[in-house]
């Protein structure tokens, strides 16, 4: 069965979290908080505004959106728990971040050879200053 939100609402699937554990005491699930992140499966046409243009939503099926912990309205839909919510009740898109490249950094070899200049210059200075 495919579902189809209406207006600016959006369907979302709340993402599960791990395990937690507090200092080694594993806590049920009815003590466990639901989770604040989530997955849009589906979003609606737009929002409607007083003369009747539709907005186009900013969510986009697939996004993965922090909301908050009392947003929504839970919804069972062949045995899956989904939420509906309006999109105002989003309250940020979570984009993935692309890894870095690592800084490229001086070899070993090299720094160990500007601490022997560095070394050898100064002894130099020194020899200089005792010998005046």
């Amino acid at each position: 069965m495919t579902i189809k939100p209406l207006h600016d609402r959006i369907i979302v699937r709340r993402l599960e979290e791990g395990e937690l554990r507090v200092g080694g005491i594993i806590i049920p699930d009815t003590a466990k908080e639901k989770p604040q992140r989530g997955s849009v499966i589906a979003v609606g046409q737009g929002k409607v505004t007083g003369d009747g243009r539709k907005l186009p939503l900013d969510v986009q099926t697939g996004d993965s959106i922090l909301f908050g912990r009392y947003a929504g309205q839970e919804v069972k839909v062949d045995g899956e728990e989904y939420l509906i919510m309006k999109e105002d009740d989003v309250l940020a898109v979570i984009e993935a971040v692309s890894p870095k490249k690592p800084a490229v950094s001086p070899t070993k070899s090299k720094i160990a050879k500007k601490k022997k200049v560095a070394t050898k210059s100064s002894t130099k200075s020194r020899k200089k200053t005792k010998s005046r």
